[in-house]
């Protein structure tokens, strides 16, 4: 059996944290994941709270699961903690997915301002090489935000906006983020079981043949 991974996941505040909820579920799920470092800056909570009506107060991993099982797997860093663990590039990690990512922490890891123990994180995570992956979600974005999305794709991050696959015809929400989970698992090496079913041919996909007809 491979090297279990440990990846971080930070949840940060910007709507459509929900999406954090689909990206845990399947890193808890993925027999390939060790541990996942869970990192929920303040604003996220409060949106959390805000879009799932969920208590704030909660702990990391009740916010954003929902109460769903972790299999042991989730420890939570409070991200005002500049001492913990992650802080360091000695502390093992595989890489480190920002979903959502809000646009004002993009601007300040582009520029290596570390407020906060998600920020830091995501600064050891370049510059040990590890993947960062910036999930933002806005639009439209002003120059300001383009020249630091830029700034933080040449320092080594992966911008990766929660765009959905419009060519598989999704009929319902919880469609668009499980496509998009998949997809994003995919890109940083986790292949989920179900990729066949949101693989595009050229010409449809299994979810566009089963889909197009209800649209």
């Amino acid at each position: 059996m491979a090297e279990q991974r440990n990846i971080t996941l930070a949840v940060t505040g910007a709507g459509g944290t929900r999406m954090a909820r689909f990206v845990l579920q399947a890193l808890v799920q993925d027999d390939r994941v060790g541990q996942v470092d869970l990192m929920v800056s303040q604003a996220g909570r409060q949106l959390i709270a805000h879009e799932t009506g969920r208590d704030a107060a909660g702990t990391a991993a009740d916010l954003v699961l929902g109460g769903r099982p972790t299999a042991g797997k989730v420890v939570a860093w409070d991200p005002d903690d500049l001492a913990g663990g992650p802080t360091s590039g000695s502390y093992p990690s595989w890489g480190m997915l920002i979903v959502p990512c809000a646009l004002g922490v993009a601007g300040r890891i582009a520029n290596g301002t570390a407020n906060t123990l998600i920020e830091r994180a995501a600064d050891v995570a370049m510059k040990e090489r590890r993947p960062l992956v910036l999930c933002v979600r806005e639009t439209p974005f002003n120059l300001i935000h383009l020249r630091n999305l830029t700034q933080v794709a040449e320092a080594g991050a992966t911008v990766y906006p929660m765009i959905p696959t419009f060519y598989n015809i999704p009929q319902t929400v919880d469609q668009f983020y499980e496509e998009f989970t998949v997809r994003l698992l995919g890109f940083i090496g986790l292949h989920q079981q179900q990729t066949a079913y949101y693989t595009y041919t050229g010409t449809e996909s299994p979810a566009h043949h089963d889909r197009a007809g209800d649209s």
